[in-house]
């Protein structure tokens, strides 16, 4: 009897045995799978968001899309009341013409005066030419005064001459040089033409700016506006997801960045379908969070305020993975997801 009782107690030693056997193997194998292949399921999906603000300001008169619609890129979104940027335009075009116009008569003008200095140039020349005529005639006259060639009054006329011609060219070359100075230019104007050019550049510039379209294909949300609306330049009308690209944004406990690389493979799903995983790719790991528990600083040193809790629970830290072929109808802006590092 003692021998067939004996012989399930040696069963029930190697079954136990073998239970703890695998069960230490098993917790081994779960250590072993979560420092190379961690995983969570603090994560959602992410997507890059823009703030769609004019950089114009106006009523807006087309609104040309809905909340949560999908746009291509270049689609219209909006437009604002063109008339009075097209009106600027048109007044700075206005402007330019006569400035033109204005231009070409004085140029006209300048044209005139260059001649009247010309001429008094010409002037100038004649003078002198009267002045070294009369000089050299009473250069001829004198030595003929003491032979009595000449009498002494028509020396004196040559020395009248002389003196009228050297007048005349003082005169002349004061008129020339007064004709010179009046004389004045475009240049002014000339510069002035080039600040009218860059204000019709910049008019038709926000003149483009007053039809909004999108950037790239993406969804439109939380559109609340209608048409009628005051849009004032550089406030948001709406936000545009980026559609383009999708991502996890996988929260991961600080304990297991060490075994997190760039660009490592990455195994994902969204709870709304589980059943459907997309593959993809760390892009990065994120560097820094805010702590919940002090870290802030007091009078330039470390405050950490006390505590009763044992327990420390791990920071975690953002690993953003990009996916690699999202399905856009079921990824969803901040949709809870899983992420699975792949070993």
């Amino acid at each position: 009897m003692q021998k067939q009782s004996d012989k399930p107690s040696r069963k029930g030693r190697r079954l136990a045995l073998a239970l703890t056997v695998a069960a230490i193997s098993l917790g081994i194998y779960a250590i072993w799978h979560t420092e190379t292949a961690p995983r969570t399921d603090d994560a959602y999906i992410y997507a890059d968001t823009i703030n769609v603000a004019p950089e114009v300001s106006g009523r807006i008169v087309d609104l040309a899309v809905r909340d949560n619609q999908h746009v291509k890129k270049g689609d219209l979104l909006f437009r604002l009341d063109t008339r009075p940027f097209q009106a600027t335009l048109d007044k700075a075009n206005a402007g330019l013409n006569a400035l033109n116009h204005e231009i070409e008569l004085t140029q006209r003008s300048v044209n005139a005066q260059k001649l009247g200095a010309d001429a008094a140039s010409a002037n100038v020349e004649r003078a002198r030419a009267a002045l070294e005529q009369s000089a050299d005639t009473l250069d001829r006259m004198a030595p003929l005064l003491g032979k009595q060639y000449v009498s002494a009054e028509q020396v004196d006329q040559a020395k009248t001459a002389r003196r009228s011609a050297q007048a005349a060219l003082n005169t002349a070359q004061l008129e020339a040089q007064r004709a010179s100075a009046g004389v004045s230019g475009v240049d002014a104007l000339v510069a002035k033409r080039d600040v009218l050019k860059a204000e019709i550049e910049l008019a038709r510039l926000n003149l483009e700016y007053a039809t909004v379209r999108a950037p790239f294909d993406g969804v439109v949300i939380d559109l609340k506006t209608s048409t009628g609306q005051f849009a004032a330049a550089g406030h948001p009308v709406f936000t545009l997801a980026n559609t383009s690209r999708w991502y996890v944004v996988a929260n991961f406990r600080e304990t297991e960045l060490s075994s997190i690389r760039q660009d490592e493979k990455v195994d994902a799903y969204i709870l709304a379908d589980s059943s459907h995983h997309f593959s993809g790719k760390v892009e990065s790991i994120g560097y820094g969070v805010f702590p919940d528990d002090g870290g802030s600083d007091a009078g330039g040193l470390p405050h950490v305020p006390r505590s009763i809790n044992w327990v420390r629970v791990a920071q975690r830290f953002p690993v953003r993975i990009a996916i690699d072929q999202p399905d856009s109808s079921l990824f969803r802006i901040g949709a809870s997801a899983v992420a699975i590092l792949k070993p």
